[in-house]
């Protein structure tokens, strides 16, 4: 068994490490672990650009990558504390995202302003207790390459955006894209999807997606 399993399995170990690397209440890692840990155990390919005013609250349990000539712009937060946040070669993360692995982003992706993608969800259904104190749920997220997802997009738990597809603006997406696709409101359906043998873009009338 590996440590890192060690701690998974030891209730008290694991709160005690918990409380080394993260405040308690707190969801940013402390200080040390950002100037001596994070840049030893996470990725930066060269070129790539987090600007200053971002929050980066990355822990060492889990992968953080980003590719090479990526950027994150400013006032984004990218979390990796319930799950891997992986971000490929040439991809752009605009203003104020907000990013909760596990979520995969491929290369030469646009995610435009003000998105948010969680893959993390809060159980609910037990209600003898506060939703605060059930578990937390987790299904992975994966945006394909070359995919433009615009501002004000929500992205939700488990759901595949298939390459090169776009995401409209304000769209709420609760299943997964099927490559080449546009697909827009709340909840997303798709409006229309490219056609190789006419090679352009056919518009889809009231289509749900699975």
């Amino acid at each position: 068994m590996s440590f890192k399993d060690q701690i998974k399995n030891n209730p008290s170990l694991k709160k005690t490490v918990h409380r080394m690397l993260i405040p308690k209440g707190g969801a940013a890692p402390r200080l040390w672990v950002k100037l001596f840990l994070n840049p030893f155990l996470h990725k930066r390919g060269r070129g790539s650009t987090i600007r200053s005013r971002t929050r980066i609250d990355v822990l060492p349990f889990n992968r953080f990558e980003l590719g090479t000539n990526s950027t994150i712009e400013d006032f984004c937060t990218i979390n990796n504390g319930v799950g891997d946040v992986i971000i490929g070669n040439n991809s752009l993360v605009g203003m104020s995202n907000v990013i909760i692995g596990p979520v995969t982003i491929g290369n030469d992706v646009i995610l435009a302003q003000n998105i948010v993608v969680s893959a993390l969800n809060h159980e609910y259904r037990d209600v003898s207790q506060p939703i605060h104190a059930q578990k937390i749920l987790t299904a992975p997220i994966i945006i394909e390459d070359e995919c433009w997802i615009a501002a004000n997009a929500v992205i939700t738990s488990g759901v595949t955006v298939g390459k090169h597809s776009v995401v409209a603006a304000n769209a709420v997406v609760t299943k997964s894209v099927p490559p080449y696709s546009v697909v827009a409101g709340n909840p997303a359906k798709v409006i229309k999807k490219y056609d190789f043998d006419l090679k352009d873009w056919v518009t889809v009338k009231l289509v749900a997606f699975t």
